[in-house]
């Protein structure tokens, strides 16, 4: 695809409740699009004066957790100006994802046949197995000094909250951006997405590899050349990006993802997470984590937790992704209260 032909947005057609279920996506899709090389301009001069103020103590640490089908390397460029903002910041590959990822091998050879049937070892990965790593390193930050800030997207936002569950004396504020936080009506991603407000959320159901109940993963051809199938893909995650930028984030996107994890149960409790202070940033154009589906999540939270509530963000303009200019998520994360 040239980069001069346009990619326009188009709904996606209706699913049929069988392959609803089979798909269950709204795990909204985290790509590279943050992390894409875009610039980021350095601190203002007032926020340079303030840590020389403030110092040290002020600096805090951000583990920072990537959504589905994605890796570490999504929180690339935000990651990088936070570090010249003087914090420390760990990005977390995901069991079999980022630098552990698989690559089918029909995928790398656009064997379209035998990528529909390929198995994938991602299938037996469950949100326990994202715990674990997530709450690793949260306990080896927790050791080296400084108050922690977990952060996930999308997906990670249930990583999020199985681990303010594990290990909430260690957290000092959890952080959803336009990410899953399940309640107990919405026990799981799944559940989420199936509800009303999640089925707004445009789906790639018509453009799955393979059959997901027999693979075990979701599996999507982020190298296709069929133009339908990439104007779901940026409609769904990135609507308002460059066609160049739009490339750039399916360079960075995986296969496959498991469908186990999202199934599992991640329903944050009022004795644990629910006494974390917490961050929903929430984006007023995503299609994949639809923008009544965050608010019916965070009105579900602050019902389990009324004395401890979401402080909410709105980021009007940004799709799932983001603003392609993460400045202003960069801002709104350096600016969490510890």
């Amino acid at each position: 695809m040239a980069d001069k032909e346009n990619i326009s947005g188009t709904k996606s057609s209706a699913a049929t409740p069988s392959r609803r279920q089979a798909l269950r996506l709204g795990a909204g899709v985290g790509g590279v699009g943050l992390a894409a090389g875009l610039g980021v301009p350095v601190a203002r001069a007032d926020e340079r004066a303030g840590s020389r103020r403030h110092g040290r103590p002020g600096t805090r640490t951000y583990v920072l957790v990537h959504g589905t089908h994605s890796a570490g390397a999504f929180w690339t460029a935000i990651g990088r100006e936070l570090t010249l903002r003087g914090h420390r910041v760990v990005t977390v590959d995901q069991p079999l994802h980022g630098e552990e990822r698989f690559v089918p091998a029909s995928y790398q050879t656009q064997d379209l046949r035998a990528l529909a049937t390929e198995p994938s070892p991602v299938a037996a990965l469950t949100l326990d197995d994202f715990e674990r790593r997530v709450t690793g390193v949260v306990r080896r930050a927790a050791r080296l000094g400084g108050p922690v800030v977990l952060v996930g997207h999308s997906l990670g936002g249930a990583s999020v909250s199985r681990v303010g569950d594990a290990v909430p004396e260690l957290l000092a504020h959890i952080c959803y951006m336009a990410a899953f936080c399940p309640s107990r009506s919405m026990p799981s991603v799944n559940a989420c997405s199936d509800s009303p407000e999640g089925r707004q959320a445009v789906t790639p159901v018509d453009h799955m590899i393979g059959d997901p109940e027999k693979l075990g993963v979701l599996r999507l051809n982020w190298r296709t050349s069929d133009h339908k199938a990439l104007a779901v893909f940026k409609e769904m995650i990135c609507a308002d990006y460059s066609d160049v930028a739009f490339l750039r984030v399916l360079e960075g996107l995986q296969t496959d993802e498991s469908m186990t994890v999202y199934d599992n149960r991640a329903v944050g409790r009022a004795d644990t997470w629910g006494r974390i202070p917490r961050t929903y940033l929430r984006f007023g154009k995503d299609r994949t984590v639809a923008t009544a589906l965050q608010d019916r999540m965070i009105a579900e939270a602050d019902a389990l937790t009324p004395d401890n509530r979401f402080t909410v963000h709105n980021v009007p303009g940004a799709g799932h992704l983001g603003p392609e200019d993460p400045t202003r998520v960069i801002d709104l994360l350096h600016g969490l209260a510890v």
